[in-house]
């Protein structure tokens, strides 16, 4: 990961290093030079098609196509060899090939009087110094052995039009390169030009001057600010263009110049200056792609008040970047520290009511009914609960932070992507249910279960109690988390680091009451006989969680996976079983068969650890809809329509709750009907990039992720995390307004 990062950071420096030069014939060669085509007929059964590819240019896997000309006769898939897997700045996630590449296209059988086949390849490619060339469509006739005749071999290239027996034809596509390749375009600078100056004390105007014969792209311009205390709102958008477009197909571009009104709203009223960092790219017509440029600008900002975003609230914009700063950002009022603080610590108190949760509380409260309503007790269990929860999400807060400071785009929950933790929740679940059905005493090391422990053990047990409360709420997301949250990642560490321990502190806050109030601790019921009957029947939950994450790991290393935990987790039920067996036994004699099931038992979370993720169905991961791509969405919207996007995960429980609840009811389907609104779903249960960077674009920390885009273009609206169905119908309803 770290060469990959390394290889990233140095591809974008050599494109960055290049900002005033003019693209002429010595920077790029002609693509048939670049991506020279030859090809054999070794049979009348095959083809083979071989590319010579030039120092400093690669070919994408994903864009190679080979058809018959005319249609006929019909082609299998071709066989092509794995190719580089790379993080490309116009594709994402692609496979590369460099050097050169040999394709083999096998055929049908022919008549024995066919002495050619005519081919159409697709292919596209780009240089190293960060241009693409358009999609190539070209012609090709290859001649065909006889019966047992030697193979035929086509070689060399004769200029477009041309066609021999047993040759090649190679030609420019229609709507390719020029004929003098790259020469004559534009610098960066002169192609497209940035400027922006202040209207006002909460606004900056904008303006992108491009030159004709020329194009930028609508989702790849972004504007942001690092300025402390100010934010760049929703730009109001001009109009775009749909266009067909040859590097990322369907898309809406500027041909010509625009001005961008930006409102901006600010915590100071005093004059200031501020950087305004635009990002932005675009493409000469029918010719090269220019790399994403970058430009910074000084902007002086008069005193006075900045704008109101009231009604702004939660709206991202579909070509604006997350984060802090940003125009479009998924944020309402710009929040400041103390009122993220109130967020987290609001979020964290309602992640108690959370399924996924709730259970760790009820122990707690069984823990203190055990007690004999001891005060010094409560306190001392409820000081050591919170002290697990806070150092839990404070370790969680600083990962998050690290990874994404590090390039990574991860949010909240993004250890459940990992089958290794998932597997390893699901033997927790089990432990503790077999403790809970007096199979086990762990005693206080498992949540304050046992019997008369000293001090030090109950202190102990409280802290992994408190631990396992924050690892059991990781799946959710509770109201209010998701602004605190996309406040913190974009804050210095420790402004950041106190916003997790709010919200660890929110979620530790009932506990910690009960256990500060005598009066609250003397409302508990007496210890008796029925607290082991609700302890063992408390134990069902556990398991049932043990199943559900079980489901959650088919789903993200398919059936043989979640079957290997499963024997793991048989594995460790026996082993704990022999060890509370022999409890009164030796050392050795408790240790003798429990300590091989115990590491048999690993070896499953190993094993999954290195499985890919299974293939889905379109059906099962868009029961309603479509399933999400950025091509697709943009389809949709250049199409005139309106969207709702759902990003959700599988091991997501707000997000399966809102499924049941309100997306699979007929009303979520009429309301769709009713606006032609397309149903656009992205699985995050595994790791995604495109989703990751979606969901960094609108703001948002985690799944679930509601995004309603309008079919007149306009900034999209980001729902709440917790639906309802007038809120789903209210939404879809503006989208379909003209």
């Amino acid at each position: 990961m770290t060469a990959r990062l390394t290889g990233f950071l140095f591809a974008l420096l050599l494109v960055w290093s290049l900002p005033g030069r003019a693209v002429d014939e010595s920077d790029l060669l002609p693509v048939e030079q670049a991506f020279a085509l030859t090809a054999a007929a070794p049979t009348r059964a095959a083809v083979e098609l071989r590319f010579a590819i030039a120092p400093g240019y690669y070919m994408y896997r994903h864009r190679f196509g080979v058809a018959a000309v005319g249609g006929e006769p019909k082609l299998v898939p071709f066989s092509i060899p794995d190719g580089e897997k790379k993080v490309d700045e116009f594709f994402g996630a692609v496979e590369t090939y460099r050097g050169s590449l040999l394709l083999t296209q096998a055929l049908p059988e022919l008549p024995a009087s066919a002495g050619a086949i005519e081919l159409e390849v697709r292919y596209q490619g780009c240089a190293d110094i960060g241009i693409c060339y358009p999609p190539q469509k070209t012609r090709i006739s290859v001649a065909l052995p006889e019966g047992g005749a030697a193979p035929v071999t086509a070689t060399g290239a004769f200029g477009p039009g041309v066609s021999q027996p047993g040759t090649l034809s190679l030609g420019l596509p229609a709507g390719g390169l020029s004929s003098g390749g790259a020469q004559g375009a534009l610098p960066e600078d002169e192609a497209f030009r940035f400027e922006a100056i202040a209207t006002g004390a909460d606004s900056v105007l904008a303006r992108f001057t491009i030159a004709p014969g020329y194009y930028l792209y609508r989702d790849k311009t972004k504007l942001r600010t690092a300025a402390s205390g100010v934010r760049l709102l929703t730009p109001r958008w001009p109009p775009a263009q749909a266009h067909t477009d040859a590097h990322f197909g369907d898309v809406q571009v500027y041909f010509e110049s625009f001005e961008l009104p930006v409102p901006v709203a600010r915590e100071s009223t005093a004059a200031q200056s501020i950087a305004i960092d635009a990002e932005y790219q675009g493409c000469k017509t029918n010719d090269i792609c220019y790399p994403v440029m970058r430009r910074t600008l000084q902007v002086d900002l008069p005193a006075g008040q900045g704008a109101d975003d009231e009604g702004m609230k939660a709206t991202g914009n579909a070509g604006m970047d997350g984060g802090a700063g940003d125009a479009g950002a998924a944020a309402s009022a710009p929040l400041g520290l103390f009122a993220a603080l109130g967020l987290a610590l609001l979020g964290g108190l309602i992640l108690n009511l959370m399924p996924c949760v709730l259970p760790i509380l009820s122990l707690k409260a069984l823990a203190l009914a055990e007690s004999g309503h001891d005060a010094a007790y409560a306190r001392r269990h409820a000081l050591w609960y919170t002290l697990g929860v806070l150092g839990s999400f404070a370790a969680i807060g600083l990962a998050l932070l690290a990874l994404r400071s590090g390039g990574s785009a991860l949010g909240w929950g993004f250890q459940l992507q990992q089958p290794a933790f998932v597997g390893l929740l699901v033997y927790v679940m089990l432990a503790i249910g077999l403790s809970m059905s007096g199979v086990i005493a762990f005693g206080a090391s498992w949540g304050g279960l046992g019997q008369s422990l000293t001090e030090d053990e109950g202190s102990k047990g409280a802290f992994f109690t408190g631990v396992l409360a924050c690892v059991v709420a990781s799946p959710c997301t509770a109201p209010f988390m998701g602004g605190a949250l996309a406040y913190a990642v974009a804050q210095p560490a420790p402004a950041a680091f106190a916003i997790f321990l709010a919200l660890g502190l929110g979620l530790a806050l009932p506990f910690l009451v009960i256990g500060f109030v005598p009066a609250l601790v003397r409302l508990l019921p007496r210890p008796g006989a029925w607290m082991e009957t609700l302890k063992q029947a408390l134990a069902y939950p556990m398991y049932l969680t043990g199943i559900w994450l079980l489901w959650v790991l088919g789903h993200q290393v398919g059936i043989d996976g979640a079957a290997a935990v499963l024997a793991g987790g048989v594995a460790l039920a026996m082993a704990l079983w022999w060890f509370e067996r022999h409890r009164p036994d030796t050392r050795l004699r408790r240790w003798a068969l429990a300590l091989p099931l115990l590491l048999l038992a690993a070896w499953p979370l190993r094993f999954v650890a290195g499985l890919d993720a299974p293939a889905k169905s379109l059906a099962a991961i868009a029961d309603v809809g479509e399933v999400w791509s950025e091509a697709r969405l943009n389809e949709v919207l250049a199409s005139g329509r309106p969207a709702f996007v759902n990003m959700t995960a599988d091991w997501c429980v707000t997000c399966k709750v809102n499924e049941r609840a309100v997306l699979s009811q007929a009303a979520f389907r009429t309301a769709l009907e009713a606006a032609d609104a397309a149903y656009l779903k992205g699985d995050w249960t595994n790791e995604d990039p495109a989703i990751s960077a979606f969901l960094k674009q609108h703001g948002a920390v985690g799944v679930p992720l509601y995004v309603v885009y309008p079919k007149n273009g306009g900034a999209p609206r980001v729902l709440p995390a917790l639906l309802t169905a007038g809120t789903v119908e209210e939404a879809l309803a503006w989208a379909a307004q003209p």
